[in-house]
């Protein structure tokens, strides 16, 4: 073959290629040398036109027959001159719109490929919802926008794309965002990002998850100078020190807060007669046929409950009273699977399910456009809870919230009464964000390693643009450092706590092992240990915690998901059941299931009390209430607000001291321990403890000089953190609190999918650490911080030395009874159910009541 004869063919290909190319330039200029990848879930429709972008979306609305709000387009002029902020508008007001709207005409004006515009939600289940409203806006738009979601329910296949390249607009949760920062090319992959949205911002920033997000959010802002964070929030009190913390501290945030209101009607569904021995629960499910007969199949409905078991429970109860329903009521709550989760979601939206009893899963995100109606069973415990649940209700602009309170006990409609009226005010709780934990700085550091690496100068001024880490000192950094270069001095020897090293002069991690480990535990979210439930034929369930199963016996019956259920065994971390065909014996109870009352509320409920105690008793709830307000009255005193009442009484039992700060568990359970600790230092004695969100009860078998005892120095703040330190058990409260500590900062590890380790590992695991801390290192900063946590959780520290406070300038009333009164008895139920007894709870509260009547008989 002639030897110039291929060139002379490869000559005519390649004109023939650039021939081709010149016909089809003009008609796309950027046309790529190689085929593109196909993109998913763009929108399927685009109108060309020369109108700005924000413009075209303008237009948008005007089609959908919306009016942008003044508030909307203060967001969006804001985001055109470059600042961040906060946009605090009612639930269903917009605040979506009016976040996204400006960064998207942003991203379809600039044209580029690559992350450009983030959105973080706490929660990944309503993720689905907020892709479908962001990609609703992309029809208007000349752009090749792609929206996608990146959570932990995303599939695998979606991830690995993701990992070489992101969508333009992404979805996230603070968790998912933390695992993409671990990636090697995460400096890349963040480089075009222009701004961040934050969703329901209240929900993570009195958290951890806040603190993790505002960590995010500074290495963000290294890898992308000049992002833009706008936080939404509808229930916020602290909006500044909100808006601080959604921003750094780098800039001064813009706050745009709407005086737009969204009417919420209230009603309490009244019981026909109430107890004079009211304890928590005593209604039980005599308000069930209420219910049942208020309910309307035709207006749909979200029925709110506080604890998972009692979801279960009246869900349970509701289908029995109203059988015709069956199909048309589901359960909601975040220990059922997944996919049964998402089925009761799309009926509620599609409108096949009218009625859905439900925890908080559903309190945030999802838009139930068809929900008509929001029932509260129990004690809401705060307002901005009651807000958020309310607006779940006609979520649209400007329409009218409904939402009818039912009450579990007699008490609870005073703190009905008391939320109506913090309601009209607006007394929301403010959210406090963590101060510079240093477990989720120790899991930010390795995170920074793995992604890209760093050097411990820039990182430490980085961190520091954190509001919640401005404070951090350089010491607390170093030491943070160290713990995770080498487990803290006393750890020094074990490899296994080197999770970080230096390499040319960057921290990195170098072992496949530590950083497999690392991204499959990374967050803060800690909890008992959960086992999955599932059928033997293999079906899933959901999942319960360990603590629960751990008391299961072979045959015990249960409800779950609505379902009888028969355990039958568990292994590795799996309880295996069947449906039951006797009798239901229990429903799970979770952990951390009781609520305490917000300051908000408290506050409203003195005020409340304090009204019927002058004779105003014109709200439906007091009148409801009155023969237990008119019981106490007769025996003692109805609690003013500005005075203590103190009642002291002599029955078999003991001697007994009943106070009401009205400050809720939390705080009742700081302050008793604290009392009784600064009465033994006037007398010895020995005391039982009782509490609840009204007050607390201190029990001893000998007499007391309580009377004498009640002066304003009992009350005083001085030593205060020290006292609580010597009158409970700290020392064990704080291990616990390290657990959960170990855990975040990567010292301790539930394992891999598959192998978890249960919770009893996991403690052991923490005790042994923390005891080697307190034996060798008593100053490590974890321990510090496990202490302060434990007061500032535990006990809420801060409101207990405002309580204090409040309690030392107020006078005494001291009353002695002849037996507890309507405020005592539901303090004396809590002491007695947590003591052991062949009795059931009911029985012995019924002994009691009969008792007490009798004695009242003679002496009136």
């Amino acid at each position: 073959m002639p030897a110039g004869r291929p060139r002379s063919l490869r000559a005519q290909i390649a004109a023939s290629r650039k021939a081709l190319r010149a016909t089809t330039e003009p008609l796309n200029a950027e046309a790529p040398s190689k085929p593109r990848r196909p993109r998913i879930q763009r929108a399927s429709t685009r109108v060309q036109t020369n109108e700005p972008p924000l413009e075209r979306l303008r237009g948008w609305f005007r089609a959908k027959g919306w009016t942008p709000y003044p508030f909307q387009e203060e967001a969006w002029a804001a985001h055109a001159r470059g600042e961040s902020g906060l946009i605090h508008v009612p639930t269903g007001a917009g605040k979506t719109y009016a976040a996204y709207l400006g960064p998207l005409a942003d991203v379809a004006a600039n044209g580029q490929p690559g992350l450009q515009l983030l959105y973080v939600t706490p929660l990944r289940a309503v993720s689905r919802d907020v892709e479908k409203a962001l990609r609703e806006p992309l029809t208007v738009l000349d752009a090749d926008i792609t929206v996608e979601s990146r959570t932990g329910d995303t599939s695998s296949s979606v991830r690995q794309r993701q990992r070489e390249r992101l969508p333009q607009v992404l979805i996230t949760t603070p968790e998912s965002l933390c695992v993409l920062l671990t990636h090697e090319r995460a400096p890349e992959l963040f480089a075009s990002l222009r701004s961040v949205i934050v969703d329901e911002w209240h929900e993570l920033l009195g958290s951890k998850r806040g603190s993790q997000l505002e960590l995010a959010q500074a290495r963000l802002r290294h890898f992308a100078p000049g992002l833009r964070t706008w936080a939404l929030s509808a229930t916020l009190a602290n909006l500044e020190e909100a808006a601080r913390h959604a921003v750094g501290t780098g800039q001064t945030p813009t706050i745009v807060n709407a005086a737009l209101e969204r009417p919420v009607v209230v009603e309490t569904l009244l019981p026909e007669s109430v107890d004079a021995f009211p304890w928590a629960g005593h209604l039980g499910f005599s308000m069930l046929a209420r219910v049942g007969a208020w309910l309307d199949a035709e207006r749909s409905t979200l029925i709110f409950t506080n604890t998972r078991s009692q979801a279960e429970r009246w869900f349970e109860g509701l289908r029995f009273a109203r059988p015709e329903w069956e199909h048309l009521i589901a359960l909601h709550h975040g220990s059922i699977d997944r996919e049964e989760r998402e089925r009761v979601e799309s009926g509620l939206k599609e409108g096949s399910l009218r009625i859905v009893v439900c925890t908080s899963s559903l309190d945030l995100g999802v838009d139930f456009g068809p929900v008509e109606r929001v029932v509260q069973v129990g004690s809401p415990k705060g307002i901005g809870r009651t807000m958020q649940r309310a607006g779940r209700s006609a979520h649209r602009p400007g329409a009218t919230c409904h939402i009818l309170f039912v009450p579990t006990h007699a008490l609870e409609l005073v703190e009905m009464a008391a939320a109506k009226d913090a309601l009209l005010r607006r007394e929301v709780e403010a959210r406090t964000p963590p101060d510079k934990p240093l477990d989720v700085l120790a899991q930010h550091l390795v995170t920074c390693a793995l992604g890209g690496g760093f050097t411990p100068d820039a990182l430490r001024d980085e961190v520091r643009t954190a509001a919640a880490f401005a404070g951090l000192t350089d010491e607390e950094f170093a030491w943070t450092l160290s713990l995770v270069r080498e487990g803290s001095p006393t750890l020094r020897a074990y490899p296994e706590f080197r999770r970080v090293v230096e390499h040319e002069g960057r921290c990195v991690v170098a072992d496949a092992r530590v950083a497999r480990m690392h991204r499959l535990n990374i967050g803060t979210i800690t909890s008992d240990a959960v086992v999955q439930l599932r059928y033997w034929s293999g079906g899933r369930l959901g999942s319960v915690e360990e603590s629960y199963v751990s008391r299961l016996k072979p045959g015990d019956t249960f409800i779950f998901a609505g379902k009888k259920l028969e355990f039958s065994r568990i292994q590795d971390m799996t309880a295996y059941v069947r449906p039951a065909k006797t009798k239901v014996t229990q429903t799970p109870r979770w952990g951390g299931s009781r609520l305490p009352l917000s300051g908000s509320l408290a506050a409203a409920v003195r005020r409340t009390l304090d009204t019927a105690r002058h004779g105003d008793v014109t709200s439906d709830e007091l009148a409801a209430a009155w023969p237990v307000l008119d019981a106490q009255a007769r025996l003692s005193r109805i609690p003013a607000a500005d005075i203590l009442l103190a009642e002291t009484c002599q029955t078999r039992d003991g001697h007994h001291l009943f106070l009401y700060p009205f400050e809720g568990r939390l705080v009742h359970e700081g302050l008793a321990a604290l009392l009784a600790l600064r009465l033994t230092r006037l007398r010895k004695a020995t005391f039982t403890l009782s509490v609840n969100d009204y007050g607390l009860e201190l029990l001893t078998p000998t007499p007391f000089p309580f009377e004498e005892a009640l002066h304003p120095a009992l009350f005083t703040r001085e030593r205060l953190e020290a006292d609580v330190l010597e009158s409970v058990n700290v020392g064990e409260l704080s291990k616990r609190q390290f657990r959960d500590i170990a855990r975040i900062a990567g010292l301790v590890l539930p394992g891999l999918p598959g192998a978890r380790k249960s919770s009893r590992q996991v403690q052991a695991s923490a005790s042994l650490l923390h005891d080697v801390f307190i034996k060798y290192d008593p100053d490590n900063l974890l321990l510090v911080q496990a202490r302060r946590e434990v007061l500032e959780q535990q006990f809420e520290e801060g409101r207990l030395e405002r309580t204090l406070e409040r309690l030392q300038a107020a006078p005494v009333e001291r009353i002695h009874v002849r037996r507890p009164t309507p405020l005592g008895f539901p303090l004396v139920v809590e002491r007695i159910s947590a003591s052991l007894s062949s009795e059931s709870l009911l029985e012995r509260v019924e002994r009691l009541k009969e008792r007490w009547t009798r004695e009242d008989a003679r002496s009136a």
